[in-house]
């Protein structure tokens, strides 16, 4: 028994490994995003950079763990794959550090092919995004993993399922995003398969629970074709919830290990997703104040809050 588990472990750090990820100590990963590379080589920048005004090379992406409680048709991480919970967490510090380190190795071959001076500055991220793979909510010291990096001057996004409304309460990142993948609780079980039955209504009380926190909030919907992109007065209702600054609008894309749960047709156009958008906007009283065509994703903002860029510079 004790050598097929250490067989299984071998392979999941195998795959890790494949797929770009670095370990950063026990249950913490890295992994640089497309365009980190591509904004060092000055070959443009993640769309984020022109919603909120983020310096995509010096963006690190990590999750504290790469546990997960959904296995969503549209996610491209290798949600099949079971991920034992540790014996011991690391401490916030540590995963700093070892992120830091982890990213810097991630990044050490673009010296010498990229713009030398954007390389450079990429070794000091101002940017995290707390998103990579798995649930961050899960790992206990979240909240204090925001203040470690909060203390070397880095920004932070923590993007959360929602299912682990009590971690809602004691987040105080940049800005705090919650993914919203269905309309209503059937249309969630088919599309994100959780492991709890309970886990729709941690949704709402996670909604509710962001309306009153002060920060800069954020509700993400990543829409499928023939799956979710549906009833765009009923995702008012639940976003209304949560009274969120911004509303992003995207379109599932055909990427990594979704390719193997989904069709490359359940990809909407960019043209589908303006309208979807235009339509969720009129229920919310928001507007339209931003797309992306190639990436393929629509901001909304309530009325008069459209001052966003360079707010993470």
């Amino acid at each position: 028994m004790e050598k097929t588990d250490k067989s299984s472990d071998l392979d999941f750090n195998l795959l890790l490994k494949k797929q770009g990820y670095l370990l950063a100590g026990t249950h913490s990963a890295v992994k640089t995003c497309l365009w980190v590379g591509r904004s060092i080589k000055g070959e443009g920048d993640c769309y984020k950079s022109k919603f909120y005004g983020i310096q995509s090379h010096q963006c690190m992406q990590m999750s504290p763990t790469l546990i997960c409680n959904q296995k969503c048709l549209h996610c491209w991480r290798p949600t099949e794959t079971k991920i034992e919970y540790p014996k011991k967490w690391d401490s916030p510090l540590d995963i700093v550090e070892k992120s830091i380190a982890s990213h810097r190795k991630l990044i050490s071959g673009y010296g010498g092919s990229g713009k030398r001076n954007l390389w450079v500055e990429a070794n000091t991220p101002k940017h995290v995004a707390i998103s990579l793979a798995g649930e961050p909510t899960i790992y206990p010291y979240l909240p204090q993993l925001v203040e470690e990096f909060k203390q070397r001057k880095i920004t932070t996004f923590v993007v959360t399922n929602g299912t682990n409304p009590d971690m809602i309460d004691e987040l105080n990142p940049t800005q705090l995003y919650m993914s919203l993948d269905a309309p209503d609780v059937s249309t969630y079980h088919k599309v994100c398969s959780p492991c709890s039955n309970g886990f729709w209504d941690k949704i709402n009380e996670s909604l509710a629970k962001m309306k009153k926190k002060k920060g800069r909030k954020a509700i993400r919907l990543t829409l499928i074709k023939n799956l979710n992109i549906f009833n765009p007065s009923l995702y008012a209702k639940l976003i209304s919830q949560a009274d969120p600054d911004y509303v992003e609008v995207k379109a599932y894309m055909h990427l990594g290990f979704s390719r193997k749960r989904l069709p490359r047709e359940s990809m909407p156009s960019n043209e589908e997703i303006l309208n979807f958008s235009k339509e969720l906007a009129n229920q919310l009283d928001y507007i339209v104040i931003d797309n992306v065509e190639t990436s393929r994703v629509v901001l909304l903002a309530k009325n008069g809050n459209t001052q966003i860029n360079n707010f993470f510079i």
